[in-house]
């Protein structure tokens, strides 16, 4: 059997021979766990893969949650694993609405390492110098937690940043020492990190964050606290609040002495009246910004622009606490046109075509699906999952040899429904995509939004809480009653046509709504997140809010609300 870990150089090679790879993947995953007491219900022992199509079951979360808390609660690995469990994965409960915990191994690690390098080595081809910079990150890993057992559990970035693969391999790449991005309160880590990529602004070629509502958070931050980090460099001393001894010496060191020529500097770019082009005015020599722009990330790609003057957005990678998917081969398209090449030797996928319906019509191999088709993802992996339903729905959009490219079109779940419509999330960052055209006629960029179906009047009817800001000042937010009803107007337009027949109907839904919030609701929003347990490297603004806890933190900050005045054509 071909040895199935993967250096960087092998991408020609993998994506060359994907369905042979594909084919021992399975076989591997069959051989280690099919005497698991999971698989021995359904194979017996076999490892044919006949027969695995035809026995073993497409399962979700539920099908399979018995298993893993039987393990997580000391049973043997030997349940549903043939190689220890070393730790579990916790999924960032945002999206879906509740974290879930997925068992893995050390090969999960592996994997990840290797694409990191793979994702280093992509965009090293395109843009030139990228290797003889540094990157300023916005990564945070913390503390994990236990199973029963004693089994560690945390978020899967937050796994790896506390790993020795990490460790490794960031020797010399960021600004920011390990112990800053190992620092346990959020706040401290945040400021820490800034500092020192002020600091060594001249070396920065790039920023780094897992997700763009990460970024975008962190240039929030610096807007708060710019006159503090000068304050820093001009006295050569770290903030008393930074308690964290590891972290506040690891920054000292960086931070050397006093530099008033650097603070008089940045201080001036952080005061003039726009912070269009923030990033390279304060990293002159940065090529590009390293983050997840696809998915409900998309709605970031205007204020992430605005900051960087349309510096390259590279969304280096798919990957999940249930398996790495792919990698971005192309990292200079725009982000509105980013597909993720799928890695074969990583997990064993199959994939359930889906109807313009939503309705499942089959499933097919990795190679076999078809140009322009959607499908929802499987997974095999190997640490305990088979044929498991990942809820995304993708799109084929290419192919690299014979590796097949998917574009994120959205998660499965319907969000919005007061009636019979059905609006999903690809239906409502379209409709975002409208209304924010219409908001380059003001002054005014969308920071973040999310939506929940209001019913405690009759008709129900869609309500989008966004956080706005000014282009030509940091603080002042002039709300134009004309340009927001016309952005209200905007998004029902172009919802599917069932919302449209069904708004038309007298009494069945009512107009949607805008309610905008005060500046810093959303960093609000996520603190309680982080506070139910969300994490912070994984945290996701959720598309839709369900929590009453959540909704009443958007409430209280509401400054005006704002109606569609006219019924959808």
């Amino acid at each position: 059997m071909r040895n199935l870990s993967f250096d960087p150089k092998d991408l020609e090679e993998l994506t060359s021979n994907a369905k042979q790879i594909q084919d021992d993947v399975l076989e591997e995953i069959l051989t280690l766990n099919a005497n698991t007491e999971y698989l021995q219900r359904f194979l017996h022992g076999s490892t044919d893969k006949e027969l695995f199509k035809k026995s073993v079951p497409v399962v979700t979360y539920d099908d399979v949650k018995p298993y893993i808390e039987r393990v997580a609660n000391g049973e043997p690995s030997d349940v549903i694993s043939g190689k220890p469990i070393t730790q579990f994965l916790l999924s960032s409960g945002t999206s879906g609405g509740n974290q879930k915990i997925f068992p893995a191994n050390n090969k999960f690690f592996e994997d990840l390492n290797s694409v990191f390098a793979l994702s280093s080595q992509i965009i090293s081809k395109h843009i030139d110098g990228v290797q003889q910079g540094k990157a300023l990150p916005f990564f945070f890993a913390r503390a994990q937690s236990t199973t029963t057992s004693g089994l560690p559990v945390s978020s899967a970035f937050s796994s790896y940043l506390l790993s020795d693969y990490f460790k490794n391999w960031s020797s010399n790449r960021f600004t920011s020492p390990n112990e800053v991005t190992m620092c346990p309160e959020n706040k401290q880590s945040m400021y820490c990190h800034l500092l020192c990529g002020l600091v060594q602004r001249e070396e920065v070629v790039s920023l780094a964050a897992p997700f763009a509502s990460s970024l975008v958070g962190a240039i929030t931050f610096l807007e708060n606290h710019w006159k503090e980090l000068c304050s820093n460099i001009r006295s050569g001393h770290v903030s008393e609040w930074i308690t964290d001894f590891s972290c506040r010496d690891s920054v000292a060191n960086i931070l050397g002495g006093p530099n008033s020529e650097l603070a008089d500097l940045l201080e001036e770019e952080c005061r003039k009246k726009s912070w269009n082009g923030i990033i390279t005015r304060l990293w002159p020599k940065t090529k590009f910004i390293e983050t997840i722009v696809t998915g409900q990330m998309s709605q970031y790609i205007q204020i992430l622009e605005f900051y960087s003057n349309k510096l390259p957005l590279y969304s280096p990678r798919y990957a999940s606490s249930e398996s790495i998917f792919g990698v971005n081969v192309n990292p200079l398209r725009k982000p509105q046109d980013v597909s993720y090449t799928f890695l074969p030797n990583v997990s064993y996928f199959e994939f359930l075509s889906v109807d313009d319906e939503g309705n499942n019509e089959g499933i097919v191999d990795l190679v076999d699906v078809k140009l322009g088709c959607f499908y929802e993802s499987l997974v095999t992996n190997y640490s305990g999952l088979h044929r498991y339903r990942m809820g995304d729905i993708l799109q084929v959009s290419g192919f690299h040899n014979t590796a097949p490219q998917f574009r994120f079109v959205r998660r499965k779940n319907v969000v919005l429904s007061v009636s019979v419509d059905a609006t999903t999330e690809e239906d409502i960052l379209e409709a975002l995509n409208h209304a924010t055209l219409v908001l380059k006629s003001s002054d005014l960029i969308l920071m973040g939004f999310t939506c929940y179906v209001d019913i405690s009047t009759l008709p129900g009817h869609y309500v989008f809480y966004w956080e706005l800001k000014a282009q030509t000042t940091s603080d002042v937010v002039n709300l134009d009653n004309k340009v927001l009803v016309e952005c209200c107007c905007a998004m029902e337009e172009s919802f599917n046509a069932l919302y449209r027949k069904v708004r038309k109907r007298e009494g069945s839904i009512g107009a949607l709504e805008i309610r905008v919030v005060q500046q810093g609701t959303f960093d609000s929003l996520m603190e309680f997140f982080i506070s139910q347990g969300a994490s912070s490297s994984q945290y996701k603004t959720p598309i839709c809010i369900k929590s009453s806890e959540a909704l009443a933190i958007l409430e209280k900050s509401v400054l005006a609300r704002f109606f569609s005045d006219k019924v959808p054509l």
